[in-house]
């Protein structure tokens, strides 16, 4: 893996991870002593996070963390929401034995993460889960377009696990999409990953809410 490309993967784990939240300012020559590495690495990374939508560059301004206002980020969980249903609905019709072991594997992770209430832990446990999903959905198409939108929201994903009885929740949620793709019922299966997904109501409030103890912009 070239340089630039660790640093990227890095500074987005930064992101997911509220090290780096919304609206904070990347300065080149912080972030290549941090990395240990020069500074065109590290702009390069920056140029790819900019493609993937995480982070903003402004001219004469420098780099920011992208940060998402309520009436867009509703809209993107919206879509994420469909294209999970899309993945869902065609892994129960598609997935191999394989694929369907490995499905399981990643939520018996998820269920391990839950009974301990490691919220970090089931963040990465839960990424797993959804990547079976769209590996299995053997379209290759759809799985690159959900990524691409499942990584522009990690940080939000995240915040979302901070919720109480949020990861009970989810994993109960993960149990129906489970039973449902094993079964083969693509329409439950599409049925109960949408309403994973989708967030409205309450769900919405809890979100705006931790973005608001974590002193958070929700207005770019």
């Amino acid at each position: 893996m070239k340089i630039s490309d660790q640093v990227c993967e890095k500074i987005e784990e930064q992101i997911a991870t509220g090290e780096l939240p919304p609206g904070c300012a990347l300065d080149e020559a912080r972030l290549a002593e941090q990395h240990g590495v020069s500074r065109t690495p590290v702009r390069e990374a920056l140029i790819q996070l900019a493609a993937e939508g995480l982070i903003e560059i402004r001219p004469r301004r420098g780099a920011i963390v992208t940060s998402i206002g309520p009436a867009r980020l509703l809209e993107m969980f919206e879509v994420m929401a469909e294209l999970e249903a899309m993945c869902g609905r065609l892994a129960a019709r598609r997935m191999s034995e394989g694929e369907r072991a490995d499905l399981l594997a990643a939520h018996q992770a998820c269920e391990a993460a839950r009974t301990a209430q490691d919220s970090d832990e089931y963040f990465y446990c839960n990424e797993r889960f959804h990547a079976a999903i769209y590996a299995g959905s053997h379209n290759a198409f759809l799985g690159e377009q959900a990524q691409q939108l499942h990584r522009r929201l990690r940080p939000y994903r995240r915040l979302q696990l901070r919720v109480r009885n949020r990861i009970s929740t989810s994993f109960d949620e993960h149990d129906a999409v489970v039973r449902a793709i094993v079964a083969g019922d693509a329409a439950a299966a599409a049925a109960a990953l949408h309403d994973h997904v989708v967030v409205q109501g309450e769900r919405f409030g809890d979100l705006l809410a931790s973005l608001a103890e974590l002193d958070l912009p929700v207005h770019a």
